[in-house]
């Protein structure tokens, strides 16, 4: 009996496993409106056509907990099939433990993008406008996401994008134009801050990453030497912290105006 209710579980899994990739299993070229793609070119090329933002899903599929929490409560649900559909370009960024499930042709590139946005775990989503440079700002994964609920914080993102800030400024009526165009300016220098910070941050990074790559022994020795590197990039982590709320006090008021 023991054994039997196993293999009914194991079955059950894999039964589940099975549907959720049928569900967000992303193709491995070419790229439509809300269907995950590994191709990113072509996901690029899409989304300057039809005017689309991106969302650049870096995952760990066969191994990664949170990322397939995701897919199963969020990613391959109807509800957010439905809204991507009309919305947003899906790409996925790949990290597998099999290494077939990634064409050998994208594994560069994926660790090229994943360097270029800074990913430090999965599942990161980075949300760009459609030039695919933009960022527009960057998602996590939650155990209680819905797609309801992460809808709502794609909207938020996406409602910064060049273009829908440049229909927004132009649906306002004249006499909140001018304050709108205030807010927009600060934003503009808060943003050029926190890029500032940023740029400082890698800097101050590069030593303590420099020893890391020789990777050092575990000992009392080597604790010390990683906590002295931690004070060291402590004040540029803090302006990044700082850039970071304005950045995120302008975009409250902007959102204000919605």
């Amino acid at each position: 009996m023991y054994k039997k209710t196993l293999l009914l579980l194991a079955f059950s899994a894999l039964a589940l496993n099975f549907s959720l990739s049928a569900n967000v299993k992303p193709a491995v070229e070419g790229a439509e409106p809300g269907k995950w793609t590994q191709d990113y070119d072509a996901a690029l090329k899409v989304a300057a056509e039809k005017n689309l933002p991106l969302m650049l899903n870096f995952t760990g599929s066969d191994w990664c907990g949170w990322c397939k929490i995701m897919d199963k409560n969020v990613f391959a649900q109807d509800e957010w099939s439905a809204y991507a559909k009309e919305n947003i370009m899906l790409v996925t960024l790949d990290f597998p433990r099999d290494k077939s499930i990634v064409p050998a042709k994208w594994v560069g590139r994926n660790n090229e993008l994943k360097g270029k946005f800074g990913v430090r775990g999965y599942p990161t989503y980075i949300v760009l406008d459609k030039d695919g440079e933009t960022k527009l700002g960057q998602l996590g994964a939650s155990r209680t996401a819905s797609p309801k609920s992460f809808i709502e914080k794609t909207e938020d993102v996406i409602f910064f994008s060049d273009s829908a800030l440049s229909a927004f400024a132009k649906s306002l009526p004249e006499e909140k134009s001018e304050k709108f165009d205030v807010l927009m300016a600060s934003r503009s220098k808060a943003l050029k801050q926190l890029d500032k910070a940023n740029e400082a941050m890698t800097e101050a990074r590069k030593p303590m990453m420099a020893w890391v790559k020789t990777r050092p022994a575990k000992n009392a020795e080597n604790d010390k030497i990683w906590k002295g590197f931690q004070e060291d990039i402590k004040p540029a982590a803090k302006k990044v912290e700082a850039a970071k709320k304005k950045v995120s006090a302008a975009n409250e008021k902007i959102k204000a105006f919605k």
